[in-house]
């Protein structure tokens, strides 16, 4: 069998709760700030959530977002923050060749809900609809929004693989590279979700919607007292090249891609499965050529559900066993469940560890629960390394869907 071409990640745009680019994400992560804050929403009242505060007229004019969604903006932000960071002079390459490849966890609620709630204000007469809906809320939105925004005329789509959507549209980005299909991705994953209620009140009557009177402790993966998920927009997006192509041009190169698998547990709408999800760690693995032992970092999935991180937990103990030097971290704790940009916004705030040797800590973890106390587990205050070569990413989803990618430290 042929060797791979190995494809590398040379730009990263993204915008978080506690961030907007890269730099500033990662200082925050290393100084311990949440962004977790409250928002009104239908119904509901006040809940916790997660909002970004990018200037969305940054790269779009009034009139795209009339027209547009949160999702799209969320995205065009982060593909021209990638693009610039990358170096790249858009106008200059051949758009047709460039390909867009964004996870999401869902689409199309927040624009329903809200049209139904307005038409409710006018006896239900669908005559003040938006005519406006149906490009709002087709499955491929944020993608394509993108594409009127940029003049790409290469292929795009959006991902549906809940919330391990982000490293899923990073791993389509891959294939499609080495495929030959496209010669530059757009690859990651974007989030709207806390825009819709259905989704904090769906949480909530599964008994899996975080509270807390402070806000920025209601995330807290690991502690004994988690009580659910904190709901967060988002998003990143990456740049990939193939290698030979990024070096040509004097890329900054964060990281390889060198493993990554996706599986599906068969077994439950919600409950996830251990054994299937270390099977999906496995795999990663072996595509990369190496053992759990050569991991230097693993950025957990863990969501504070307390039935959610004891399952990973137990899935890691299967991969890495008890005597693993892998430093282990989350960043959910952060920024709360940023959903289908939730494994690109999480890789991407791991990858200066190449450079700098420091792994994030997971935050708000006072009492830690015995079922979740992995060895090396980095909790409350960033811990200097020897080295970096390798991190893992874990992002498991809804009906059993499950993903890990492994990023390499580069070296020619």
């Amino acid at each position: 069998m042929p060797e791979e071409t190995r494809i590398v990640i040379t730009g990263i745009g993204l915008t978080a709760p506690n961030g907007n680019n890269l730099a500033e994400f990662r200082q925050n992560l290393l100084a311990g700030k949440s962004g977790v804050g409250t928002i009104e929403t239908h119904y509901m009242g006040e809940v916790i959530a997660g909002l970004c505060d990018f200037d969305p007229l940054k790269y779009q004019r009034k009139k795209e977002l009339r027209r547009g969604t949160r999702a799209g903006s969320v995205a065009v932000y982060s593909a021209h923050e990638a693009i610039a960071d990358a170096k790249l002079d858009l106008d200059s390459l051949d758009k047709s060749r460039i390909g867009i490849y964004l996870g999401i966890t869902e689409h199309g609620n927040v624009e329903t809900e809200n049209e139904i709630y307005n038409i409710k204000q006018y006896d239900f007469n669908v005559a003040v609809w938006s005519h406006h809906h149906n490009p709002r809320t087709v499955a491929n939105s944020p993608a394509g929004e993108v594409t009127l925004n940029t003049g790409i005329t290469g292929p795009h789509y959006t991902l549906g693989a809940a919330c391990a959507a982000g490293n899923i549209g990073l791993i389509q980005g891959l294939q499609m590279l080495r495929l030959g299909e496209v010669d530059l991705a757009l690859a990651g994953g974007i989030s709207e979700t806390p825009h819709t209620f259905g989704v904090f009140a769906s949480f909530k009557n599964e008994g899996a919607l975080a509270s807390h009177p402070d806000p920025q402790k209601a995330s807290r993966p690991f502690d004994r007292d988690r009580n659910g998920i904190v709901v967060s927009e988002g998003g990143c997006v990456c740049v990939l090249e193939r290698l030979n192509e990024a070096l040509e041009r004097g890329a900054k190169i964060y990281g390889e891609i060198v493993g990554y698998a996706i599986n599906s547990d068969a077994f439950d709408y919600i409950l996830p499965n251990p054994p299937r999800q270390a099977e999906c760690m496995n795999l990663a693995l072996k595509k990369a050529g190496i053992s759990a032992s050569d991991i230097d970092i693993i950025n957990t999935h863990a969501t504070a559900t307390p039935e959610g991180d004891k399952a990973e937990c137990q899935a890691l103990r299967e991969v890495i066993g008890n005597n693993s030097n892998a430093y282990i971290n989350n960043t959910k704790s952060y920024i709360g469940h940023t959903m289908g940009a939730a494994g690109a916004l999480e890789l991407a705030g791991n990858l200066p560890s190449f450079e700098d040797h420091i792994v994030h800590p997971t935050i708000n973890v006072d009492n830690l629960d015995p079922d979740c106390a992995l060895k090396n587990l980095v909790i409350n205050e960033p811990r200097k390394v020897d080295k970096v070569d390798y991190i893992l990413n874990n992002s498991f989803g809804m009906l059993g869907i499950n993903s890990a990618l492994i990023v390499k430290r580069f070296a020619e």
